[in-house]
């Protein structure tokens, strides 16, 4: 196996205003809807356990219904992604 050291872009020093902030809750709700569709479109369907055989998976439900721990997933992906937007430069604008 190949040796593998992740390198993302530092985002530490980027604040989000509040709009932004907000918008990161849409973002990952959207992502697991995604998510979801995607999944769907596999053949998968809910199941009270991941079973990749059966293509089984407990999180095929609506975004609101996941627990914390789910939902901070999509939360993380859609903060550094709107961080790493505002480290290259780019605006968000509404």
């Amino acid at each position: 196996m190949k040796s593998y050291i992740p390198n993302p872009v530092d985002t530490s020093d980027i604040i989000l205003s509040d709009d932004l902030a907000m918008l990161t809750e849409k973002l990952a709700k959207n992502a697991h809807e995604n998510w979801s569709q995607l999944r769907q479109k596999d053949g998968w369907s809910w199941g009270t356990e991941r079973d990749d055989k059966l293509k089984k998976h407990p999180d095929l439900i609506p975004y609101e219904e996941l627990s914390e721990a789910e939902k901070n997933y999509d939360r993380t992906t859609a903060i550094e992604t709107i961080k790493v937007i505002i480290s290259l430069g780019y605006k968000i604008i509404k």
